[in-house]
């Protein structure tokens, strides 16, 4: 068996077309590794089935006192034994390796497409079911993919034994035959029950993550607040929801497996009840009444594996059904039909056509929206590639010289246009890995540190890294930066976004988590580091505003006024009410006494 190292350089493009045709498409990936599986599979269970051949040979030889055939009996059921083990082994190792393959394939795409989208996919997915997707859905669809080998292999056998009971016994054949197929489909009535219940499990415990993941999240605000009982109390009652699915769920699935024993069991009793009234009108001999005993016995192997798959094609249909929806979301332009390139970036202008917003090339404009809302999907469209929600209709595209981000490779658009999220990800690892990210070379991470006055965060980093030895490119970062607070978190993602120095950059609310001394210095900071380059600041604090070249204020979805931070508190009333949180008509007295 080759080895195969994960993650794989291209997982492929999947057929999305049904949950079904997405399975497929996995087992079609690895023919294989599938074809490899049945192969062992025919190997194991054809030895097994042949084994009470070998008995009954034994048993027959010993009662005709034919030492030789004993001998003779007893040498095929060791050879069998062993290359039954040999089988077992070669298919364990085999369906493992179609199982992992298959989860890891699914996986890789999960991922990629999250990163394809960014923060545009939880517009369309919660966050929840994204974790459920790339955690347990990729299992069971792993298992069902690497089951299919086994079926595949269990069936050929099953049609072997079969036959050979057929010449041997041709009512006995007749009913080994028929009874499988009748006992594998007695299970159907079971599986919509078990279908429904097992989705509502999975939805339940969708959300339940996503409840987790928000309360550790905020867990620090939550304390300081003291909401974590409150949060706690929530989360309890959705595991308490998914724990009664989960029971519904079990409850199915317990009596679908005694079924498959029952039923198995009186299938064995009959047929070995007849062979036992055969043998004692001396129709068959002894060896031939254990050879059949055996041979009927051995069907429960493929019934179980039967209602194995049936099971996992419940759960993985389920799965599937789930992981095929993130897989299917697309942007608002089909990546393969892409042929425009941007020209310059950092030389040409911004345009947004929906509000009217043109950022000037080589200038820091500051977008101040009257409500927050709209600060956040302008952020996401000035990045380009917007996902669009559930029944979302297109906007026209953000222009960047002209030409539409939408119109350009997703990469392109990206390397072109940055967009800092209001609430950035630290990923864990040391300081210099935070910062080995594609970058033009002209901003250093020391630079970059000192522009987003990120100093004292290194000196709490040095202390928290004692492996660090005083070094704090070698201090180590917490998962999400949790043992930073918030102000620490923003800043160093503020350094690591200017490191990068894209073309165009786009800022929102930057400093939102910094006290107004800081806040000060790292807009100064700013405005020198992003000399000549274009920069959008997504903002209201007056520190930052002061610091641009330019404010534009969007009312209404809307550019309504224009100018300098100071101009617009002289002209434009509800500038000031936005910036200075008065109300309007306060705002608006002021203006008529000046």
């Amino acid at each position: 068996m080759p080895l195969t190292t994960l993650p794989m350089a291209d997982p492929g493009r999947p057929d999305l077309d049904s949950p079904l045709a997405f399975l497929r498409w996995l087992q079609r990936s690895q023919r294989r590794g599938q074809w490899l599986a049945t192969l062992w599979g025919v190997v194991e269970m054809g030895a097994m089935a042949a084994l009470p051949v070998a008995l009954g040979l034994g048993i027959q030889a010993a009662v005709d006192h034919r030492t030789g055939g004993v001998w003779q009996a007893g040498a095929l059921a060791v050879l069998l034994t062993a290359v039954q083990a040999t089988g077992s082994v070669l298919l364990h190792r085999q369906a493992v390796w179609n199982w992992i393959t298959s989860a890891a394939q699914t996986r890789q795409l999960v991922a990629r497409q999250a990163s394809a989208l960014g923060a545009g996919l939880s517009r369309r997915i919660a966050t929840g079911e994204i974790v459920a997707v790339s955690s347990g859905d990729v299992e069971k669809i792993g298992w069902y993919v690497e089951l299919v080998a086994r079926v595949r292999a269990a069936v050929l056998v099953w049609l072997a034994v079969s036959l050979v009971v057929l010449v041997q016994q041709p009512l006995l054949g007749a009913a080994v035959l028929l009874g499988v197929p009748v006992l594998a489909v007695s299970v159907l009535p079971l599986l919509g029950p078990f279908e429904r219940r097992y989705s509502e499990q999975r939805a339940l415990g969708g959300k339940a993550t996503e409840l987790a993941a928000d309360t550790v999240a905020g867990l620090r605000v939550l304390r300081g607040i003291g909401g974590e009982e409150l949060f706690l109390e929530r989360y309890r009652r959705a595991s308490q929801l998914v724990r009664g699915a989960a029971v519904r769920t079990a409850r199915v699935w317990a009596l679908m497996q005694a079924q498959q024993v029952l039923l198995p069991g009186l299938f064995v009793v009959g047929v070995t009840w007849y062979g036992v009234e055969l043998a004692a009108d001396g129709r068959i001999g002894v060896g031939e009444l254990v050879a059949v005993y055996g041979a009927t016995a051995f069907l429960a192997a493929p019934l179980r594996i039967l209602g194995e798959a049936a099971h996992a094609w419940s759960v993985a249909r389920v799965s599937a059904g789930r992981a095929t929806r993130v897989l299917a979301l697309r942007r608002t332009a089909d990546e393969s039909g892409l042929t425009a390139t941007l020209a310059a970036p950092g030389r040409s202008d911004l345009h947004d056509p929906l509000t009217g917003l043109t950022v000037r090339a080589g200038r820091l404009t500051a977008v101040v929206c009257a409500d927050a809302g709209t600060a956040d999907e302008l952020a996401t469209r000035l990045g380009g590639h917007v996902p669009l929600a559930e029944g979302e209709l297109p906007t026209p595209a953000v222009r960047l010289g002209g030409i539409e981000l939408d119109a350009v490779p997703l990469a392109e658009a990206r390397a072109a246009v940055l967009v800092h999220d209001k609430e950035p990800v630290l990923l864990s690892g040391t300081l210099a890995e935070l910062f080995e990210i594609p970058s033009s070379g002209l901003v250093t991470p020391a630079e970059a540190i000192a522009a987003a006055q990120a100093e004292d965060v290194l000196d709490a980093l040095v202390d928290g890294s004692p492996e660090a030895d005083g070094d704090p490119m070698r201090a180590l970062i917490t998962e999400r930066g949790r043992s930073l607070s918030g102000g620490q978190r923003q800043r160093l993602a503020l350094a690591r976004v200017l490191v990068a120095d894209p073309p165009v950059l786009v800022l929102d609310e930057p400093t939102s988590a910094v006290d107004a001394h800081t806040e000060s210095r790292i807009a100064a900071a700013l405005r020198g580091i992003r000399a000549e380059r274009t920069t959008v600041v997504l903002a209201t604090s007056p520190l930052l505003l002061d610091q641009a070249d330019t404010v534009v204020l969007i009312d209404g979805g809307r550019v309504t006024a224009i100018g300098t931070h100071r101009e617009l508190l002289h002209t434009a009333p509800h500038y000031r009410a936005v910036v200075t949180r008065e109300d309007d008509q306060a705002a608006v007295a002021v203006e008529e006494k000046v």
